[in-house]
């Protein structure tokens, strides 16, 4: 079962630009893709908060809680739906999935983990895979500084997921977490909303977006957590940005060039090295 929830939760998260791209494509922004994201999601979550009687926080970590929510929703959640309006769906996952590497650069920082030979290398083949990809192209992918550099940041700010969750995850149940951060996410992205008129088709994809892409897929990655030690989790939620790129082949005739592909690959590479050992 917790390989289920595992999967369950890359597939949900590897249609995030696939579906974010539906909304683009009715005329919705990506910054008002994004705020309705997180609007939908924390209605959930503090419906769930709520349910469970889980909505107390300590009076000293609402500071961090509240910044954690403009870095890892406002800015997350931004950066990511501007890499795929930018550069399309399938170059947007793989970026993401630079993450691992800035988790290692990170942790070393802050965290004072030694970065050893495995986190040198992970972070050197992050570098060159990108560079790859830079170069690369593909049918469909829209290469430039844009869409290289918000993929970037939301590989950088979804690492900081990691050094959030090895402090604060111990304390309070997921939904507590999210119930005090996706409202401060929405609220930071709250002035590059548009307010368009949405279409069904709009409408549905952000529902999707908010209930199944966000909602669902962290309840189900938690889930799996709780069966599998979080290396294999890790190694499971690798598939995300596999399920992205069918999904954007599927959808819009996305196809990374064999360069990028080989790029993707070593980025892919260095994410199990950062896994190391059980």
């Amino acid at each position: 079962m917790g390989y289920l929830y595992l999967l369950l939760a890359a597939s949900l998260w590897g249609l995030l630009g696939p579906v974010s791209r539906v909304a683009f494509a009715e005329g919705v922004t990506p910054l008002t893709v994004a705020f309705f994201r997180a609007l939908v999601a924390w209605a959930f979550f503090a419906l769930h908060a709520a349910l469970l009687g889980q909505t107390r926080v300590a009076p000293k970590d609402l500071p961090v809680l509240l910044g954690f929510g403009l870095l890892g929703v406002s800015l997350f959640y931004g950066a990511y739906q501007l890499a795929v309006g930018y550069g399309g769906a399938a170059l947007a996952s793989v970026l993401l999935y630079t993450a691992p590497a800035w988790v290692a650069l990170m942790a070393r920082l802050f965290l004072k983990e030694p970065l050893g030979r495995r986190g040198a290398l992970a972070v050197l083949l992050t570098l060159l895979g990108v560079g790859l990809m830079g170069l690369g192209g593909g049918q469909g992918v829209r290469l430039g500084a844009l869409a290289l550099f918000f993929g970037l940041l939301s590989g950088f700010t979804y690492a900081l997921y990691y050094i959030f969750g090895k402090v604060y995850l111990p304390r309070y149940a997921t939904p507590t977490l999210f119930l005090y951060a996706l409202p401060v996410g929405a609220l930071g992205l709250w002035p590059f909303v548009d307010w368009p008129a949405l279409s069904p088709k709009a409408l549905g994809a952000l529902l999707f977006l908010g209930v199944f892409s966000t909602y669902g897929a962290y309840l189900a990655y938690y889930a799996g957590l709780r069966r599998l030690s979080a290396t294999r989790a890790s190694v499971v939620a690798t598939l995300e940005p596999v399920v992205a790129n069918l999904a954007a082949y599927l959808l819009f005739g996305e196809v990374l060039a064999p360069l990028a592909y080989l790029g993707a690959g070593l980025v892919l590479l260095a994410v199990l090295l950062t896994l190391g050992k059980e």
